[in-house]
């Protein structure tokens, strides 16, 4: 005789997996964009709300690559709620809503280190290279000089080995490694090749102290922050077909709000010290489709699940302090697609098994502010982006469910993230992490169940990089906390 295991029970277990699903993972993702409410059986309906702690120190680096002050934990506290409801509108169709915060951060610099207060090795370095061309300029008046008095002295009769003889005696000009009339000629040549060279940037930077921008940067004592939040509504319908209803297509259109807000400050970002952005509020749009098989007679269920990329448009309000320029203007940031597989199995009438498999392509993604890019490009010829990663996100979590009583479940997971790479952006400094869980749901009614579950997250080692490329902070022995609670209803 077959053995049928018991669905509500494993159903039960399973579902205090998800609690704290995703908490903290590689660039932006947060949620995971876990779709498993609309998975469930009958009218379901919950409630999650998800609390991270987590704690990300590490110390600046000196110019050197040495290690300098410490960074005190720049990782604010970060929480988001997820919703979801569906419904069977027959044994064919199903219908549903689905609300999460999918993509985020949450990073505030403090404490005295090279994202804080004011830039003075920056500023230092600038009014450093107006007094270095103002004195080559004035070098370069006493070398024209000198070459002057000689080719007079030429045009009068003196030959070259005498002119040689005088220049060697020249104390001024033997300091400056002049030996004789040909080397004069060309130094003063290749000094004007430099200063005019120079010049550009020399009238730039003098401009922005006489206009007071370097006495303004440097009273400028905040700290570096970011901040990015998202919103997401995805609407779906799903159709079963097969002998049995065992499979189901499932797909919907899908509506994301971004918004965002970012300051670089202290002496660590460089001549892009005191920059800010503002994204104002934007929502666009793109689409999920999915494909599930299920086995009830053996609590299996298999789902594949893609969310396509979506294109924001939004509205940039940025400043340069140190370029002298801020404007605002359109900028486009796509945030990725993703592909999420879901497993369960049962093991016995009483266990469950699972498993989840999460792909972001995040090395896709960058976020390239205009007048940030365009600012950049004296120095770098095309631009830099403000953000961006080398790597793709891949995410595993295994996990075991037990009924231990007709009305209580407990689960427990074990979880790895790859990362986006290392080194990272210094506005998120973390590769990836392991982490281990435990839940539990309780029924409350037949009907009603509340759920609570947490994780401890261990992060990997990260160095901290600039725009630019620059590696100017290290962060290690790094961990943290996701909380989590769900309220759900399921009328079968």
């Amino acid at each position: 005789m077959r053995s049928t295991f018991i669905i509500k029970p494993l159903v039960t277990a399973v579902a205090a997996l998800s609690v704290a699903s995703v908490a903290s993972a590689a660039g932006l993702d947060r949620s995971g964009q876990d779709i498993s409410a609309f998975l469930q059986d009958g009218t379901y309906a919950e409630t999650v709300y998800t609390y991270i702690d987590a704690d990300v120190t590490g110390h600046d680096l000196n110019a050197d690559g040495s290690k300098g002050k410490k960074i005190k934990d720049i990782a604010e506290d970060y929480d988001f709620f997820r919703y979801g409801v569906k419904t069977d509108i027959n044994d064919t169709f199903s219908i549903g809503v689905l609300y999460d915060e999918p993509w985020g951060a949450a990073a505030d610099y403090h404490g005295d280190n090279s994202f804080v207060g004011s830039p003075t090795d920056v500023v230092g370095e600038l009014r450093g290279s107006i007094q270095q061309y103002e004195a080559g300029e004035v070098a370069l008046g006493r070398l024209e000089g000198a070459q002057a008095q000689f080719d007079q002295a030429m045009s009068g009769g003196a030959s070259e080995s005498q002119i040689d003889a005088l220049i060697a005696s020249n104390d001024e000009l033997a300091a400056a490694g002049i030996k004789n009339y040909n080397q004069l000629t060309q130094t003063v040549a290749g000094t004007k090749q430099q200063l005019e060279a120079n010049k550009p940037s020399y009238e730039r930077v003098k401009a922005l102290d006489e206009a007071g921008v370097l006495d303004k940067a440097l009273a400028n004592t905040e700290a570096t922050k970011v901040e990015v939040r998202s919103e997401s509504l995805t609407a779906l319908m799903g159709m079963k077909f097969g002998q049995n209803k065992e499979f189901q297509i499932y797909g919907g259109p899908v509506a994301q709000r971004l918004k965002a807000n970012v300051k670089l400050r202290g002496d660590a970002y460089d001549l892009a010290t005191g920059y800010n952005l503002n994204v104002n509020p934007d929502t666009d749009y793109g689409w999920v489709a999915g494909l599930q098989y299920s086995k009830p007679e053996i609590a299996l269920k298999a789902a594949l699940t893609y969310r396509s990329e979506i294109d924001h448009s939004v509205t940039a309000q940025e400043s340069m302090l140190l370029a002298g320029a801020e404007g605002t203007q359109k900028m486009k940031v796509t945030t990725p697609e993703s592909v999420n597989f879901d497993f369960q199995t049962g093991i016995n009438p009483t266990t469950l098994a699972t498993a989840k498999v999460r792909w972001v392509p995040w090395s896709d993604f960058a976020i390239t502010p205009p007048l940030y890019n365009e600012s950049t490009k004296a120095r770098f010829p095309n631009g830099l982006d403000l953000v961006s990663y080398d790597d793709d996100q891949w995410q595993v979590e295994l996990g075991l469910a037990k009924r231990v009583a007709d009305n209580l479940a407990v689960s427990g997971t074990v979880g790895w993230d790859s990362g986006a790479g290392n080194p990272v952006t210094s506005l998120g400094p973390i590769e990836g992490y392991y982490s281990v869980g435990l839940g539990a749901k309780y029924d409350i009614t037949k009907n009603w169940a509340v759920s609570a579950g947490g994780k401890y997250l261990m992060f990997g080692d990260a160095k901290g990089q600039i725009p630019s490329g620059d590696i100017v902070s290290k962060f290690e022995d790094n961990d943290g906390f996701a909380l989590g609670v769900k309220l759900s209803y399921q009328d079968k």
